[in-house]
């Protein structure tokens, strides 16, 4: 019998591989060079905001006017009600997306800044790389599959291009939708975009976040000391986590309107303001972050004042995200506490800004990247060992309320549940014990 030539075939599948690594290569450089320059326009305009209320104190009173436009530009584009969860929503369902997000969370992080609201940069980093992904997906006509893993680059890249931390942005991509299972298909297509976005924001002149911190050597009298400082920090996670989501519950609750509830958050944010006598808490806070991290000093209140400022902006329709707050919580806290347990400022300052943020976005692995990238890695154990306590303390609460957590911290257990629906013993919500994870 003649036998069949093997060449054909397994030149036919090493084709497919070579097709599948060059369509993704030549997409997400795409995604990545869009993601980069809105990014990076995102990234100026936000810093000029910025600067500008600096300048012009007065801007502060403008804060209820401002969120009134984008109350209105939210309606005008039918997006209102729309935000982080639905990025989430549709990686995991694929939901689909609206490419009016990008303008309207674009404009209105940017005002939210400009009169002063608190509020981060990432929330929107999420949202309309998610966006700029997801329909850069559409227009080269991809699959359900290939549209949600394009999803993922465009977050990623967008994270990149604002944070210049390209491997933290690929990996916490890939790893915030469903917690426990990682999208080991969209590491090459998440990475490129990350690395492009980054190149790119680096040509338009945006910095990298960066912080000048000496890690100690590593002892264990120290490690015992960080990890109760880490245990404190997922406590502070969950409080973080919990305030906001109280708040926007009870706004909405109580105040139905939107119109009148941006106009009342705007005035309490104001009025605020002038309670405590200083700026500190208006706008992302970098500033007072760097000088937790880098000198050593911060306010007692000011992790606890930061997370209110928090509350009440995004809970009465200002846009931002909820990291960066998440970043000075954890900084003001830790450089407050440390000493209390033997551990110097800066060095707990740093310790607790990546604690409160694993806990808060159940992202350990990127956490530690993220530390990585921000501080550099002469404390790699410290920061491991940081992520390691949180996450496990921080329960099931987060951020994300459409984020799932498919396996359980305190077991090897599938438990598929979303966060902040479900605690440890609770009978009520009772893991499956049998089953498959649907695809």
């Amino acid at each position: 019998m003649k036998r069949e030539n093997p060449f054909p075939a397994w030149l036919s599948h090493i084709g497919l591989y070579i097709r599948a690594l060059a369509k993704w290569l030549a997409l997400a450089a795409v995604i990545g060079t869009l993601c980069g320059i809105i990014g990076s326009a995102f990234h100026i305009g936000v810093h000029h905001a910025t600067e500008l209320r600096g300048e012009h104190p007065w801007l502060l009173w403008c804060l209820p006017l401002l969120g009134l436009v984008i109350v209105g530009f939210y309606k005008l584009t039918k997006t209102e009600g729309q935000g982080t969860n639905d990025i989430i929503d549709e990686v995991s369902q694929g939901k689909g997306l609206s490419l009016w997000l990008l303008p309207a969370i674009f404009l209105g992080t940017v005002l939210t800044h400009l009169g002063g609201g608190s509020a981060g940069r990432e929330g929107a980093a999420l949202q309309m790389g998610g966006t700029i992904g997801y329909h850069t997906g559409r227009l080269f006509r991809l699959d359900d599959r290939d549209m949600r893993t394009a999803t993922m680059a465009g977050m990623a890249a967008f994270f990149s291009a604002l944070f210049g931390t390209p491997l933290a942005a690929t990996v916490f991509a890939m790893m915030v939708i469903s917690i426990g299972v990682m999208y080991h298909a969209a590491f090459i297509p998440c990475l490129t975009a990350s690395l492009v976005a980054f190149g790119v924001s680096l040509v338009m002149g945006v910095e990298p976040t960066r912080f000048t911190v000496n890690m100690p050597a590593l002892e264990v009298g120290l490690l015992l000391r960080v990890a109760v400082l880490a245990a404190l920090c997922a406590l502070v996670s969950v409080l973080f986590c919990c305030t906001i989501q109280f708040a926007e519950h009870q706004m909405q609750k109580h105040i139905p309107n939107a119109w009148f509830r941006v106009v009342v958050g705007g005035v309490a944010v104001v009025v605020l303001t002038y309670l405590c006598g200083t700026t500190d808490y208006n706008g992302a806070g970098m500033g007072v972050i760097t000088a937790a991290v880098e000198q050593g000093t911060a306010r007692p209140e000011a992790f606890l004042l930061k997370l209110l400022f928090t509350a009440v902006t995004l809970s009465s329709g200002f846009k931002g995200g909820e990291v960066v707050p998440s970043f000075f919580v954890g900084a003001a806290f830790g450089c407050v506490v440390g000493p209390l347990l033997g551990i110097p400022a800066g060095f707990a300052a740093a310790f607790g800004l990546i604690g409160v943020f694993c806990g808060a976005t159940n992202c350990p692995i990127a956490s530690i990247f993220l530390a990585v990238e921000l501080f550099g890695d002469e404390g790699l154990l410290y920061f491991a060992l940081v992520c390691g306590v949180s996450y496990m303390l921080s329960g099931y609460n987060g951020l994300y309320s459409s984020q799932t957590i498919l396996y359980s911290k305190l077991k090897a257990e599938y438990i598929n549940v979303h966060t902040n629906a479900y605690h440890a013993g609770d009978p009520h919500a009772a893991p499956p014990t049998k089953g498959s994870i649907k695809e």
